[in-house]
């Protein structure tokens, strides 16, 4: 039965990976049934997943901004690693140097689990979380895939 699942998370993730944007990283928001408590454990997780992974946080990150509270939790928490954060509405004045990397988030709901997956243009990052009475634990390792 987990490898079912583990094979159904992989085919997700590669699903997801495969609607991107004719402009570029894909962003979606969180459904309705993930919020709160729950919204800021997945996205206090995978910003520090991420804050390991990139290994800096001189570079600012450009989030795409809506109202859901996944991706409000999602901004906090990675200022909280020390990223500056921008969004799409605001300039930066950056030049290539300290151009903002691009990180796309979605999160879906998944046979009983939550999906959420963060992407760059050099790398992606997702897990599966049970949400249970409000509350999200890791269902799975973290899937990395870094790209050159």
């Amino acid at each position: 039965m987990q490898l079912h699942r583990l094979i159904t998370i992989v085919i997700a993730f590669g699903l997801t990976g495969c609607q991107t944007a004719t402009g570029g990283l894909s962003t979606a928001a969180a459904p309705a049934d993930v919020s709160g408590p729950a919204a800021g454990a997945i996205a206090g997780d995978m910003a520090g997943r991420f804050a390991e992974q990139a290994r800096s946080t001189t570079t600012p990150i450009k989030l795409h901004k809506d109202t859901s509270e996944f991706s409000v939790a999602l901004e906090a928490a990675l200022k909280g690693w020390g990223f500056a954060v921008v969004t799409d509405d605001k300039s930066t004045g950056a030049t290539e140097s300290t151009k903002p990397v691009e990180l796309a988030y979605s999160i879906a709901a998944v046979d009983g689990q939550v999906l959420a997956r963060l992407s760059t243009d050099t790398m992606s990052l997702g897990r599966a979380y049970s949400v249970s009475n409000g509350v999200a634990t890791p269902a799975s390792p973290l899937s990395l895939m870094k790209r050159n």
